[in-house]
């Protein structure tokens, strides 16, 4: 089965099989990374921009390693350092990259909807790597297959998202995807963070972390979206720990054999204690493993597989 797509923009527009076929493909590609000489020939000649207007550690530095590991020439610009500060619109250096002929153009951008945009406006394919608080797709693929492979199976799982969930575009790609993928969701956090009408997204909502995390399979502690916030919507970030932080105390209302997962950066101390973090549950540093896996599955995906 091939990826009959041009661009990855969100989980929601992702087929089961489709996603079945991106974690398949992503589990080929982890023994790359566990070789002595970490690189494959299969995109040699193929070229990938990473095109970040947000900070980022993981994600930008995960995509250039994938990139690396397949042979293609990876090139990564920021918006501290690009035509941006001189007033350059987005389109223009789109535009001005498509002039250069690469393949695929991977973009994080505060706005939500800027790669559907780019989508429609460039033959190159799209990845998005982060919309304003809209979708983080790769970020959910890669959690995706993070509990397939540590659990076996994603149907029939309790899954608790805990935080920010309004401005939280992994929160509602993870959503889409665990759904999708026959997980029952729940997500809590204090009012002000639960969108109005998140129930239609097939999703149990509580205001109490005790209540979404009892007898969970799986929890995943999310931060505080600073960034994104217009309003002070809770009082401190003391009395947000105090009533939202996962710690040794609650963690025992899950099951026993409960995985902590967390899509960084992660606020110690604030959404999950230390020893938590570091724990015998957490599975956060896999999930970092895996996000190299998953895009190279998504670059080889659009790329390398669907030549003859």
């Amino acid at each position: 089965m091939k990826l009959n797509r041009k661009d990855i923009l969100g989980i929601q527009e992702l087929s089961v099989d489709e996603i079945h076929l991106i974690l398949d493909t992503a589990e080929s590609f982890i023994e790359v990374s566990t070789r002595e000489i970490k690189k494959v020939p299969t995109l040699r000649g193929k070229t990938l921009v990473n095109l970040f207007y947000e900070a980022s550690t993981r994600t930008r530095t995960s995509f250039e390693i994938a990139g690396k590991r397949l042979s293609a020439d990876t090139i990564n610009i920021s918006a501290s350092t690009s035509s941006m500060v001189k007033g350059e619109t987005l389109i223009d250096t789109a535009k001005n990259l498509e002039a250069m002929n690469p393949d695929i153009i991977v973009i994080r951008h505060s706005a939500a909807g800027s790669p559907h945009m780019l989508a429609g406006l460039l033959k190159q394919s799209i990845i998005n790597a982060g919309d304003g608080a809209h979708e983080h797709p790769t970020q959910a693929l890669l959690d995706l297959m993070t509990i397939r492979s540590k659990k076996g199976r994603i149907a029939g799982l309790e899954i608790a998202i805990i935080g920010d969930i309004s401005h939280s575009r992994v929160a509602r790609s993870n959503i889409y995807g665990m759904t999708k993928m026959g997980a029952r969701v729940r997500v809590a956090g204090p009012a002000t963070m639960l969108p109005r009408g998140i129930e239609k997204l097939g999703v149990t909502a509580y205001t109490h972390i005790d209540e979404a995390i009892r007898d969970a399979d799986i929890i995943m502690m999310l931060r505080i979206q600073t960034e994104r916030e217009k309003l002070n919507i809770f009082p401190s970030l003391r009395e947000y720990a105090k009533y939202f932080s996962l710690n040794r105390r609650n963690i025992e209302l899950a099951r026993e054999d409960v995985l902590i997962m967390h899509p960084g950066p992660m606020n110690r101390g604030v959404e999950i204690s230390p020893d938590i973090a570091d724990g015998p549950h957490s599975i956060i540093l896999d999930q970092v493993t895996n996000g190299v896996a998953v895009r190279m599955a998504l670059l080889y995906l659009l790329t390398g597989s669907n030549e003859s």
